[in-house]
């Protein structure tokens, strides 16, 4: 199945590929869009079972992967490529420049889980099948739109996406989220890379970020103040400038882990 993609800006500038999170889709990068297509070219796909592509109800990190690879060789048109994803999408990014190391010119890994947690994939499939009921009930998709700060205008959406989400799809998605590592090839990615993760982030986020950093010479980390999981939707401002600072400086190859913001 092809993926759906939206794009803004002039297809003539610099590209900016966005990757969002899981059990979201394209929409969470709209501030991000308003801000970046006055000067880049935005791509901004639904990943496989999420939004638009929800008929595509199997999913696995290659695979999605794959897909973005397939999708940038589409459109790029030789082009400096920038990617940015937010969890289930940095993932992908760490994924997919393993398989290309030579692809992506800059990526941007907002909170992307690299320390695998098999103690709770077993529960995975018995747990969404007892709790599947509630993602229909709209105090709890409230309460989980709050802790991903989904901004409370785009909560329709939210919650409309969450209900239409398959079983299966949750499944794959949370197996892949939870058993993903560093792919063997990351080492070899000549990418500049900025590693974002929240120091209210979960300690097993920041540790993820901090191994990243230390597998590639050419990452750059930051830990952003006073700020959990979804830099980009807690505060979107910041993050936009986090970003735009970062891409107009040349070719940040700092490998050490900084605290900023």
């Amino acid at each position: 199945m092809t993926l759906y993609y939206e794009e803004h800006g002039g297809k003539n500038a610099p590209l900016i590929v966005f990757l969002h999170g899981g059990g979201v889709s394209g929409w969470m990068w709209e501030k991000q869009i308003i801000y970046f297509a006055q000067h880049y070219h935005c791509i901004v796909p639904d990943l496989p079972g999420h939004g638009k592509n929800s008929e595509d109800t199997y999913f696995s990190m290659k695979q999605a992967a794959q897909k973005i690879i397939d999708l940038i060789e589409q459109v790029s048109n030789n082009r400096k490529i920038t990617i940015i994803g937010f969890s289930l999408g940095a993932q992908i990014i760490v994924q997919l420049v393993s398989m290309r190391p030579n692809l992506i010119d800059m990526a941007v890994i907002n909170s992307a889980l690299v320390r695998p947690m098999p103690a709770l994939q077993k529960w995975i499939a018995p747990t969404i099948k007892l709790t599947s009921p509630l993602i229909s009930n709209r105090t709890f998709s409230k309460m989980q739109a709050k802790t991903l700060y989904i901004p409370k205008e785009k909560f329709a959406q939210y919650y409309e996406e969450s209900c239409r989400m398959s079983q299966r799809t949750l499944t794959t998605v949370l197996m892949e989220n939870l058993s993903f590592s560093i792919p063997e090839n990351f080492k070899h990615v000549k990418t500049s890379m900025l590693v974002l993760v929240g120091n209210k982030e979960k300690s097993i986020m920041k540790k993820s970020a901090n191994d990243l950093v230390k597998s590639n010479a050419n990452c750059k980390g930051m830990v952003v103040a006073d700020i959990g999981h979804g830099i980009s939707l807690a505060n979107p401002a910041l993050f936009n400038e986090i970003i735009d600072n970062w891409l107009s400086a040349s070719h940040p190859n700092n490998s050490e882990f900084s605290s900023g913001c």
